[in-house]
């Protein structure tokens, strides 16, 4: 599998149902990417003076992210879609 580094978080997206609550079918190519994903996997920490900072979000931790975060990376590993994004870029945590 994968390991980020650091304070980085591997997701994978959430996808919605495509119909709307009344019965309409939106296409792949119209729908925004969703913004709701489940934590695969998450580095150590940042390193700060020495000390490494724990990371807040843990796997398998469902989250909402900035749709327009600096530091996506869309990335494909072992033939699935995940998303790369820096721990500081994640809005909160979905209880």
């Amino acid at each position: 599998m994968f390991k980020p580094l650091n304070n980085f978080v591997l997701m994978e997206r959430i996808v919605e149902d495509n119909k709307t609550a009344g019965g309409i079918i939106i296409p792949d190519t119209a729908r925004e990417k969703p913004v709701m994903a489940r934590v695969i996997a998450v580095g150590d920490g940042e390193m700060q003076n020495g000390a490494r900072i724990p990371m807040t979000v843990a796997v398998g931790d469902v989250v909402l992210f900035a749709k327009w975060a600096s530091s996506i990376n869309e990335v494909k590993i072992q033939g699935k879609d995940y998303v790369l994004i820096k721990e500081s870029e994640i809005l909160g945590i979905v209880k």
